[in-house]
């Protein structure tokens, strides 16, 4: 039976909340309805400045409150326009704002916010979220979790399909016999950071201002050198690693380059660090999807270092903008018909598990 879901989304880039309205069954995740709300300017400074360490507990406690509201504002303005009877919407598939991604250690832990309870109040529809800390309570990395709705989405396929999400982060999602997926490392958001800081825009369009630059041999060895592409999957990264720090540790010798060969370096390091993922594989098909996916300088590089064909998930019928809303719709829907996920393949968890808790 055909159930509606709510999906939302905000991603590591901060340039939006991207909310789904999705018609779901046991085989299917049909978009119906698509709606991308502005993230407000002055929230998303407090969210950067408490990710560079600068906060309090007082400060979590109401970006949480902000972000419900946020939250809260995006739904209600998205069922507005597409004028959705709330009273068929099963449930909203929150996935909140990630604050800190910290899955290693002696206390592992990811921190999302966005309080649900207030989502609840200002729409008056049930909020299924907190997906990511049960599969770390089990023993996994609690991401990628795009890879589970990858399968479910393109299994008809076959074997031998890398699906690769590029937003904030980049992850790669392998399906074969068994799935399989990691965070290949950074995706845009040091290009947007370099070209918000050089040219005050808040992205390359197509790679544009990365085309008059030159790739710097040093810088990018540089890059590729971190420990996180040593490491064997599972792992999961974000932006309190990848970030304006860790670029200006590696920059500190580089200050004669021009902004537009930083910016080259940047996107060819995105580029390089998920060919190399690729080329470790047997896949002959690769899709992209995510906000990376627009840009064809980078897609155009990518094709040209995996050496095999290259293709958006719009191609297949999936929208690459909204798919990872989609999956949050998806992941809502199997926690209310309180079913596992299958990730441990993916995240290293001792078991699939059901995800997420409901509030309303």
């Amino acid at each position: 039976m055909d159930e509606l879901y709510i999906g939302v989304m905000s991603g590591t880039s901060l340039d939006g909340v991207d909310v789904v309205l999705c018609e779901i069954n046991n085989a299917t995740c049909k978009l119906i309805s698509s709606f991308e709300y502005p993230f407000d300017a002055d929230l998303k400074v407090e969210i950067l400045e408490s990710i560079s360490g600068f906060t309090t507990l007082e400060k979590v406690g109401i970006l949480d409150n902000k972000l419900g509201e946020l939250f809260g504002e995006a739904i209600n303005s998205f069922v507005q326009k597409e004028q959705i009877d709330t009273k068929k919407i099963t449930a909203i598939g929150l996935h909140g704002q990630t604050l800190w991604h910290k899955p290693n250690g002696e206390n592992p832990f990811s921190m999302q916010l966005g309080n649900p309870n207030v989502v609840v109040v200002k729409t008056d529809i049930q909020v299924v979220t907190d997906f990511r800390r049960m599969d770390i309570a089990n023993g996994g990395q609690g991401a990628p979790f795009a890879p589970a709705f990858h399968q479910f989405l393109f299994k008809k396929l076959g074997k031998n399909v890398a699906v690769v999400n590029i937003g904030g982060m980049a992850n790669i999602t392998l399906l074969g016999e068994q799935l399989k997926g990691w965070d290949t490392g950074m995706g845009n958001v040091l290009m947007d950071y370099w070209i918000q800081t050089a040219q005050n825009k808040s992205y390359d369009r197509n790679g544009e201002f990365a085309k008059q630059g030159k790739v710097d041999k040093t810088l990018l060895n540089s890059f590729l050198e971190d420990e996180y592409f040593k490491k064997n999957a599972p792992k999961s990264t974000g932006r309190e690693y990848f970030n304006p720090n860790w670029l200006a540790q590696h920059m500190s010798i580089f200050q004669t380059l021009s902004d537009a060969d930083i910016q080259r370096t940047l996107l060819e390091f995105t580029a390089q660090t998920i060919a190399q993922d690729i080329q470790k594989t047997h896949v002959n098909l690769v899709i992209v999807c995510g906000g990376g996916a627009k840009n064809g300088f980078l897609i155009e590089r990518l094709e040209k270092l995996c050496k095999i064909e290259v293709k958006k998930s719009d191609d297949f019928g999936a929208s690459g903008d909204f798919l990872e809303a989609m999956a949050f719709a998806w992941l809502a829907y199997k926690r209310v018909h309180r079913e596992k996920v299958n990730l441990s393949s993916v995240t290293g968890a001792k078991k699939d598990s059901i995800l997420g808790g409901i509030y309303g």
